[in-house]
Formats: C-alpha cells, structure tokens, sequence
C-alpha cells in the first residue's frame, strides 16, 4: 500500500509499525528502507542465534518492501548494517553475499545493538526505482573490495559512498598508524573516490562518522577540519565498534553535484559541521543532541529538544517536519526506546519517516539521544 504525503510517498508492506516510521518513503527518486530485522508474523526474531539465518530472513523482508516500491535487491545503492557482534562479521558477509552476484551496493558494517535483543543484525537501505540510473564508480588502480560492496555508486547527481576505513585502495592493505593517520587516509581515499566522477570534497553534503573510542573525536576533528575547512558537511559522530579491532574510525560520506548551500539554525557556528546542508530539493540535516542542564538524565526531554532543534534547521532551510522522509536514532540505552517514542511520535504526527535506531555511545557525555534526519522540499 501506498500513500501520498506532500513531497513523499509513504510505502506499507501489511499492517503499518507500531512505532512511529514507515517501512519505506519514496521522495526525490530515492527510496529509503527502515532498519529491518529478521521477524516472523508475530514479531520475533528468527531464527534465534543463527547470523546467516537472519542476514537471509532480513533481506528477503527487504526484498518484499522494494517490490511494493517499484524497486527490487539490484537497484539498491547504499545499505547499512548494525551486527550485534563484529564476530558475526565474517558469517554475516557469506549470507549477504548471495544476494548481489555483481555490483552490491555500498555499504557501511558498523557494530551496534538494534531494539530487540535476539536481533544480531539490523539493516537499513537506499534504492532507486527500477530502470532508474545506477552507475558503480571504480578508480583506476584500485582493485575489487574482496567484502560484498561497491565503493561508491552514483545515481543521479547523488555520490553514495561505502563506509571507508584506512586502507589502500590498490592493494587493500591496512593504513595502520593512530587516529591522525587513519583518518587522513580515509578522507584521502574518499578524495579519490569523488575524483572519479568529477567531485571534489566540496561536494559532500552529508556525513556519519563511527569512532570506537571516544578518545579520538577530538584529535579525528583536528583532521577532519584539513579537508573540510569551509561549509563542511551535516554531520552525525557516534561511539560504535568496527568490523575489524585494527580500525580507529569509519566514515561514510554521501555528495552532490547539485549547488550546495549551508543552512544556518542561528545557534553559533560549528567548525566542524554545518547545522544542514541543502542540496538542491534535499536538505541534510545534522546529527541533533538535546542534553541541557533542563534536561539531564531526561531522555523524553531530550528528544524534544532534539527535535526543536531539528525542526529550527528544517525551519531555516524552508522545510518542515512533513518533509522528513529518512530518519536515524541514536540511543545510549534501548531501555529509553519507549520513552523516546513518546516524544518522537508527534513530532512527525503521521506519515513518518523511514528510521534505523541503534544502541550506540555518544560523543555528548550526558546524551541519551542523537537524531539525524534528511527532508526534502523544493527550493522556494
């Protein structure tokens, strides 16, 4: 089933979610899927304890929800994955794996809890229609990733690009040395990337980066300023474990060739990030924290002042909260899940977004919940 809400489609695959998101919106030839688990019809994890059993059983569900979007597995461009344990990582690869015989789409592999605590994978995806454009950009020299992914793929005048760790492109060897080091070399892979098709860094407009540990963000920024030292892109930064113990960050960037504009939430400007990103009719919308003095220890507070925050960017970018379609939840703790439903819910009132949320750590000592969404809307 399909609805039709101002500039987005909202797709449901049987009975709508309980929680406020949608199992896919469609907005500005993309089409965004939730976070999906492995469930059967009453909602529980199967099968429980088998990794490649609920790679399988979650991306068949997917498949099921790009069908009823106009899409299917092959138009897919970007996917994320959230494993429970980085020692899935290699079982995980061989049941994914079967699913794109050539060129997967790109992909982030993070290690995060999802909701429920049977799931070991949680998966979110981006896709294009069928017969839409999907080209995979492969510099020179560089040889195949030997994991089930892309590098980039570009659809449209939009760049997705895998999560990149520090390793060399030509050999795939590992880029070992500190956060400095590491970070350099994913940005400098990242450089190349954009290169092939004619990009440069300027051209980001949208960031997620995952640090393992929270002792890096601050010498990761003094880096990650270098390349980015005007309008960088929205940004999200969370604590969250790698595929591999010999990484010290992983970033994922997304780019346009469409003219770039920072939006400004009138809060004091941030080196580091911008608070939005327009892009054309999309706007890309920071990671936003609510932790005040007000609002400690509150996560119901906390996501409501994430959200006025949010909405003060949308705002400021001539969009508003209806025009949300993509949505990521941060939580420090699935025990506020509920709690941060309650205030996330009207917020979007209906029609809601797709949503990922994850357990993860954040860089805000006192956050609870970082909320990172993207909107579409044309340019008025």
């Amino acid at each position: 089933m399909s609805i039709q809400a101002p500039n987005k489609t909202i797709v449901t695959v049987g009975a709508a979610p309980a929680s406020p998101y949608s199992h896919a919106v469609k907005s500005g030839g993309l089409i965004y899927l939730s976070g999906g688990l492995s469930q059967d019809a009453s909602g529980n994890i199967t099968p429980k304890g088998d990794i490649k059993g609920q790679t399988k059983g979650t991306i068949e569900r997917m498949r099921t929800i790009l069908t009823a979007a106009g899409s299917s597995l092959d138009q897919v461009v970007a996917v994320t994955i959230y494993l429970k344990s980085a020692s899935d990582f290699a079982a995980m690869n061989e049941a994914y794996s079967g699913f794109w015989t050539k060129d997967p789409p790109t992909r982030t592999t993070v290690v995060a809890d999802a909701v429920l605590p049977d799931a070991l994978i949680e998966i979110s995806m981006i896709a294009v229609p069928t017969g839409a454009e999907r080209v995979v950009i492969h510099p020179s020299g560089w040889i195949k990733s030997p994991s089930p992914y892309s590098y980039a793929i570009r659809t449209g005048d939009t760049l997705f690009l895998s999560g990149l760790v520090s390793r060399n492109g030509r050999d795939n060897t590992v880029v070992a040395g500190d956060i400095n080091v590491q970070t350099a070399a994913v940005l400098d892979n990242a450089t190349e990337l954009l290169k092939a098709v004619g990009m440069t860094l300027d051209n980001v407009v949208s960031s997620r980066i995952y640090l393992p540990d929270d002792a890096s963000f601050q010498p990761m920024n003094a880096v990650y300023r270098k390349y980015f030292s005007a309008a960088p892109p929205a940004r999200a930064t969370v604590i969250a474990g790698l595929a591999g113990p010999q990484y010290a960050v992983e970033i994922t960037l997304l780019a346009s060739a469409s003219a770039k504009r920072v939006v400004a939430d009138g809060r004091p400007v941030n080196a580091n990030l911008s608070a939005a990103i327009r892009a054309g009719d999309r706007v890309y919308v920071s990671g936003m924290l609510g932790n005040t003095p007000e609002t400690k220890g509150d996560v119901g507070a906390q996501t409501r002042e994430t959200l006025a925050r949010i909405r003060a960017a949308l705002t400021a970018a001539g969009c508003s909260p209806a025009d949300v379609f993509d949505s990521v939840v941060y939580l420090t703790d699935m025990k506020n899940f509920a709690a941060m439903n309650a205030a996330y819910r009207p917020f979007f009132e209906r029609d809601f977004p797709a949503r990922a949320t994850v357990q993860t750590g954040l860089v805000a000592a006192e956050g609870l919940v970082e909320i990172m969404v993207t909107a579409g809307c044309p340019a008025k």
